[in-house]
């Protein structure tokens, strides 16, 4: 067997039972602004009415079986030149690098999507290793630690904040 194709897609309705394997681990959405689904019509809902119609939001595959997810949101008016990523990756494939290589397969292609955006920004609270890891070995740079930044489930926050700006270079 040789080494999965890891690569990034649409999201389809019929990919919900992929879905449903991350969303509805809480360690994966341990780190995340939303709760862990419970119900199968409710992830269909939030792929039917927020996945599909959103301008950048994508499966993370492993041989065209989504293992994950990765988003950019753009921001408006002003902070236009900016986007935020976003991903998460079903536990049973952390420690693998895949999200390392989705999250470089977004940086090669946004600045070419969105010619406007400048900098591409993620927001990694200051427990999770594992993502800031991620961002770094994607080539990131850590710009800073934002103290007391986000309510997450409750609790105040710190985040750390990483950027990657269109001129910045791929390893």
């Amino acid at each position: 067997m040789g080494k999965p194709e890891i690569s990034l897609r649409l999201f389809d309705l019929s990919d919900v039972d992929d879905f449903m394997v991350w969303a509805t681990d809480d360690r994966v959405s341990h780190f995340c602004r939303w709760d862990t689904y419970t119900s199968k019509e409710d992830a269909l809902d939030f792929i039917r009415n927020i996945v599909i119609p959103h301008p950048w939001f994508k499966a993370i595959c492993i041989d065209n079986k989504p293992v994950g997810a990765i988003s950019v949101e753009a921001k408006e008016g002003e902070d236009r030149c900016r986007g935020e990523i976003g991903y998460v990756l079903a536990s049973e494939h952390w420690g693998k690098g895949i999200a390392t290589v989705a999250v470089k397969m977004v940086t090669e292609t946004i600045f070419k999507d969105w010619p406007h955006l400048e900098r591409l920004e993620g927001f990694v609270d200051v427990e999770n290793k594992g993502s800031q890891k991620v961002l770094e070995k994607a080539g990131f740079q850590k710009d800073g630690v934002f103290r007391k930044y986000v309510i997450l489930k409750g609790v105040t926050r710190d985040m750390v904040i990483y950027s990657f700006l269109s001129t910045d270079h791929h390893s």
